[in-house]
């Protein structure tokens, strides 16, 4: 198998509106994302110590609590197509599985979500 890196965020609880809910739904009040970013292992294998010898991934975090700011959204699905195209302005990135998730979904209980992986010919689109 080659050398593969991934720089991973897991329960990443943002600040977002997502989705109308009348008085016998269920609000949810938590999203969390999971991303996990495929990068050139150059960027993991370093022989130096110093941040201009990795993937800066704080200016990509700060960009999606942005994101989730500019809400209410009606879908999650907007807000993953917005993070994904966030991914692409970073050219370090060469794939990326996004996954976002409610919870609770119903009874107080549950947790309720979506994913999306793009490849870099996908990303590369987008660039």
């Amino acid at each position: 198998m080659p050398c593969q890196s991934t720089v991973e965020l897991k329960n990443f609880e943002i600040p977002v509106e997502i989705g109308t809910y009348g008085p016998d739904y269920t609000v949810p009040d938590s999203h969390l994302l999971d991303l996990t970013l495929t990068v050139d292992p150059a960027l993991v294998l370093i022989d130096a110590d110093g941040m201009d010898h990795v993937f800066d991934y704080d200016p990509l975090i700060a960009e999606i609590l942005r994101l989730s700011q500019d809400g209410p959204y009606a879908t999650q699905e907007r807000l993953m197509t917005r993070i994904v195209h966030a991914c692409a302005r970073h050219p370090q990135i060469e794939a990326a599985e996004v996954f976002l998730r409610k919870t609770p979904v119903a009874m107080g209980t549950g947790a309720l979500g979506l994913g999306l992986s793009v490849d870099r010919a996908y990303l590369d689109g987008l660039r």
